[in-house]
């Protein structure tokens, strides 16, 4: 008996240690996800940082360039904020020497460039000249901009590496705090079995005893009776020690599966049967008919005997291998991160297996869409510089295949033959403008629109495009809904989407175009990377169509992706939807089954005031008699230029970058429209150069041309006020149009420079 009681008494000491060692691994664990969390805050304050300092200089440039009141208020309000986010970010990093020393070095320099934007904005309101010209050419604020940029990417760095560290620390913690817990269940049953088997041996004794003599009944009575008090009171202690083990085995979010030789399983807590459906007393190959086990990637069905139980109960120890789980029942798939180990009896073989499932689905989630984020804008910034470089020459082509169509109108068949090269340019231009869009290289024009107008307007278009066999549907959100978008675009948008709805439906069904408020807190944000929250306008299209795959559906919105046959499409129609969509500041879900239909949302930034409608202007074909300053660095698209703008009457002046264009303007050369390029080589862009030649000739037009916009002329995603831009490629007519709007508009206002240009060669 005083063995039975030091055993027992063993076994629980085990067990309690073990519960202080999960304690403390508990304590670990909270105290490191504590740290991820503060590192996490770093980053968000920081970034925070960097946006108040942007906006501030976005609002004193708005200042500077407009006037207008409001960037006044946009500069104090983002100006009041930064010295609360400073300290804020001091005090976190108050813990960590070096990140406070690269605060403290860049100190002076953001109080030093705060002053100097507020500087710029008393000036110019002032009308102080003098003083303005005099901050531009001290490069004290570009000088601090560079700084503040270069110690806060540091900075950064330096948080994002510690996070590193300290989400694997997290890691390994909890990877330690789950075998503390099973070794914690496997001494639970171990002391259960030693009970069990005792009382059991002790009992059969006395069985034996009672029926060698019936002579000493009343000792052997007594005996019993004192026996079976023992063995009730270790009872006891094994009814408090099972109450602990199964309220832990309740609360525990990891699914727990102890098995044994045969697969039937004799343990299981309430997170595995949600996980696996399962029970106690199933067996293995019942849990193989409702659940479906395939390796990380989705795709390869692991081997029954490679699976995570069947490797345990062969004896193999393994820790963190990742399973996809597709349940036969319908629910969704989703993934767990196994670790296993064999249980062994007193001979060493083995009695069983113990494995324990975490769910990762979340977190993997998450990881997908920020790789697939990074990819999409990775691919985009290909594709811009493509398309720009297609933009220059396909300008060429247009502008000479419309003399080409004129000089053979007496020559049908070369005539016919003009007009196909015509139409093949026309397609080309499409391609390029879809490939921008995906980019968010586009130049747009958003405004205030009311959005439910506008989808049913589409509806009404879409009815004899899509055919009979598509039932169309608007579900309409009450009232006004008004976003701030390009309506061109977003109409261009619902056709792409409303047509590959179609392509899914081949033998018809139902396309549902849907509207509504709604708004995207900082949880949504966090969970979908490059989500601002905030208030959006929502826009659905949803089909019966065919759904689509996870494979298909991770690369949807590729360029040149598409799953129809050769010659039915270019692959770029999502592509183009999702480029506008993120370049409109907007966020872009697709939901999509095989066989059970695709819903795309567009999260649209929603407005308050209807803006009217631009008037649509008449198409002519102006002339003039007026003298052009041309600045295009490429010498074909330079060449062609300068014949179409003389052959609509104009006298013109050519140079191929700034310091050619600025030495005419040394010369006193006289021109009535500058007409540049928006990017031009020798680091002055046409923006800047524009700026430098305002301010010499008061009263100058300016007009920009460009294929691939850049934060040069844009904006908030949208084209500086007053700023004319003819994109490429362009026809004669938009040419000739454009020149004259621009030779007959006001004279162009002196902008904020965003960096002084070169000073004109002696």
């Amino acid at each position: 008996m005083i063995r039975r009681r030091i055993a027992i008494g063993l076994g629980l000491g085990t067990l309690l240690a073990i519960g202080a060692a999960s304690t403390a691994l508990d304590i670990k664990a909270r105290n490191d996800t504590a740290l991820v969390e503060h590192t996490l805050k770093v980053l968000e304050t920081s970034s925070e940082l960097r946006v108040l300092l942007r906006q501030a200089e976005a609002a004193a440039r708005g200042f500077a360039l407009s006037g207008a009141e409001k960037f006044v208020a946009e500069f104090q309000d983002a100006s009041g904020q930064v010295p609360s986010t400073w300290a804020a970010l001091t005090a976190l990093v108050e813990d960590n020497p070096a990140q406070t020393a690269r605060l403290q070095a860049i100190d002076e320099d953001v109080q030093r460039r705060i002053a100097l934007a507020g500087e710029l904005i008393r000036r110019h309101a002032a009308g102080d000249r003098a003083g303005l010209q005099s901050l531009a050419g001290s490069g004290a604020g570009p000088t601090a901009m560079a700084t503040i940029s270069g110690v806060l990417e540091s900075f950064t760095n330096e948080e994002r590496r510690l996070l590193a560290i300290r989400t694997a620390t997290s890691r390994r913690t909890g990877t330690w705090l789950l075998g503390i817990d099973l070794a914690g269940v496997g001494m639970l049953l171990v002391i259960a079995a030693c009970l069990v088997r005792r009382a059991y041996q002790s009992d059969r004794a006395l069985r034996s005893s009672l029926s060698r003599s019936q002579a000493t009944a009343t000792s052997l009575e007594a005996q019993a009776l004192q026996q079976r008090g023992d063995l009730a009171a270790a009872y006891d202690e094994l009814r408090r020690s099972s109450a602990i083990l199964e309220t832990t085995f309740k609360t525990m979010a990891e699914g727990v599966l102890v098995v044994d030789p045969d697969g039937t399983i004799m343990l299981s807590n309430p997170a595995a049967g949600h996980f696996f459906g399962t029970d106690v007393g199933k067996t293995f190959a019942e849990m193989l008919d409702a659940n479906q086990f395939y390796e990380n990637d989705a795709l390869a069905r692991i081997a029954d005997a490679d699976l995570p139980i069947a490797r345990a109960l062969r004896g193999l120890s393994f820790d963190r291998r990742e399973v996809v789980v597709k349940p036969t029942d319908g629910r969704p798939q989703f993934r767990l991160m196994v670790s296993g180990r064999p249980l062994r009896n007193a001979e060493g073989a083995i009695s069983g297996a113990a494995l324990v499932y975490h769910d990762v689905t979340e977190v993997h989630e998450i990881e997908r869409l920020l790789q697939q984020a990074q990819k999409l804008d990775a691919i985009g910034k290909l594709t811009g510089g493509v398309a720009h470089d297609f933009n220059n020459m396909l300008t060429i082509i247009t502008g000479s295949i419309e003399m080409l169509i004129d000089a053979v109108r007496d020559r049908p068949a070369a005539a016919e033959l003009a007009l196909l090269i015509s139409r093949a340019t026309d397609r080309c231009t499409e391609l390029i403008r879809h490939l921008l869009a995906f980019a968010r290289k586009q130049p747009l024009r958003p405004r205030d629109i009311d959005v439910n107008a506008t989808v049913e307007d589409i509806a009404k278009l879409l009815r004899p495009t899509l055919g009979e066999q598509v039932e169309i549907r608007t579900i309409l959100a009450g009232g006004d809904l008004i976003a701030h978008v390009d309506s061109a675009q977003l109409a261009n948008a619902l056709v792409n989407l409303a047509i590959n709805a179609r392509d899914a439906m081949p033998d018809g069904g139902k396309l549902l175009l849907e509207t509504t408020r709604t708004s995207l807190d900082d949880a949504y944000a966090a969970a979908n990377p490059g989500v601002a929250p905030g208030a959006y306008v929502m826009v659905a299209v949803s089909d019966t169509g065919s759904g689509m795959p996870a494979e298909v559906r991770d690369r949807a919105f590729e360029p040149f992706f598409t799953t129809k046959d050769a010659g039915k499409g270019s692959g770029l129609g999502l592509s183009m939807v999702y480029g506008f969509v993120k370049q409109s500041g907007g966020h872009v879900k697709l939901y999509s089954e095989e066989n059970s239909g695709t819903t795309i949302r567009l999260y649209l930034p929603a407005a308050q005031v209807l803006q009217p409608a631009e008037p649509e202007h008449e198409q002519v074909l102006p002339r003039g008699s007026e003298t052009i300053l041309v600045v295009e660095d490429d010498p074909l698209v330079r060449d062609f230029v300068l014949a179409q703008l003389q052959g609509l009457g104009y006298t013109t002046l050519v140079a191929s970058h700034a310091a050619e264009a600025l030495s005419l303007v040394a010369q006193d050369r006289p021109f009535d429209l500058l007409f540049t390029d928006v990017i031009l080589p020798g680091g002055t862009s046409g923006r800047q150069l524009a700026d430098t030649i305002v301010a010499r000739r008061k009263g100058l037009r300016v007009l920009y041309t460009s294929g691939y916009t850049d934060n040069a002329i844009i904006e908030n995603r949208q084209l500086l006020p007053d700023t004319l831009l003819l994109t490429k490629p362009y026809r004669r007519a938009e040419l000739a149009q454009m020149v004259r709007r621009a030779l007959d508009a006001a004279p162009a206002d002196a902008l904020s420079p965003a960096s002084p240009a070169p000073p004109p060669p002696a």
